[in-house]
């Protein structure tokens, strides 16, 4: 049997990207996709997220979103020294800020800016097949832990051997750190309930939709957990095939 956790390509080495016009395509994917970042400052134990706002090439200039939680700001007019990293389709982006960034106004909201960096890593990490649920395929999640006032409700999107996507009513991402470990992660899966912890790995609040986006990935993973996730995604992939099969006939 072929591995369905397995891509063709598989994980690629890292490479460092050090053309400007590479630089910009990739800092441009993550403005345009609204991906989150997350932002780590030297010798600190907290991670803040942001997104890139504008990128102005002529001038060099890199603007970021007002920092979440908001007192990582201090240590930015500290001109404290951060590294950022960003995940697009599986790619880890990531750069690192060692003259800092200062604080301005980007059409009226609080901003960042700073230079465009010189070098990116980019880092295609994902070698598992991630299978997107179908609306007559809901799998209700919660989300629970000691800093979480009380359990977060909401359903699956997509999942994969790693991790996993999920939608949650509301504006829950102030409610939530990305880096965090939560203990208490419950997914009802039609072949047998998931319990695991999981790392929040990035929060998207649409304020259109009233929901909140979140990604996930699995913590400290049992044995048995593990082959019921495999069982799924399995299952997931089959349909998946078996609907293209049907389409292109």
């Amino acid at each position: 049997m072929s591995n369905p956790f397995a891509q063709d390509s598989g994980p690629q080495p890292p490479k460092v990207l050090k053309a400007p016009v590479e630089i910009i395509a990739n800092l441009r994917l993550l403005q345009q996709n609204h991906d989150p970042l997350t932002l780590t400052f030297s010798e600190r134990n907290q991670r803040f997220q942001s997104y890139v706002i504008e990128i102005d090439r002529e001038r060099n200039l890199l603007i970021l979103d007002e920092m979440i939680p908001s007192d990582g700001e201090r240590y930015l007019q500290n001109g404290e020294s951060f590294s950022v990293e960003a995940f697009h389709d599986g790619v880890r982006i990531a750069w690192d800020c060692p003259t800092g960034m200062r604080t301005d106004e980007y059409q009226g909201e609080r901003c960042y800016i700073g230079t465009i960096p010189e070098q990116v890593l980019y880092h295609q990490r994902r070698n598992a097949f991630r299978a997107a649920l179908k609306q007559s395929e809901q799998v209700k999640i919660e989300l629970s832990g000691d800093r979480l006032r009380t359990p977060l409700q909401g359903l699956m999107l997509d999942i994969s051997a790693s991790g996993c996507k999920i939608r949650m009513p509301g504006d829950t991402s102030k409610q939530l750190q990305p880096g965090q470990i939560y203990e208490g992660f419950c997914a009802l899966l039609p072949v047998g309930k998931l319990e695991t912890a999981i790392e929040l790995r990035h929060t998207r609040y649409d304020d259109k939709l009233d929901v909140t986006f979140a990604g996930l990935h699995f913590a400290n993973l049992s044995g048995l957990q593990q082959r019921l996730i495999e069982r799924f995604v399995y299952q997931l992939q089959r349909e998946a095939r078996r609907f293209e099969s049907d389409t292109f006939l």
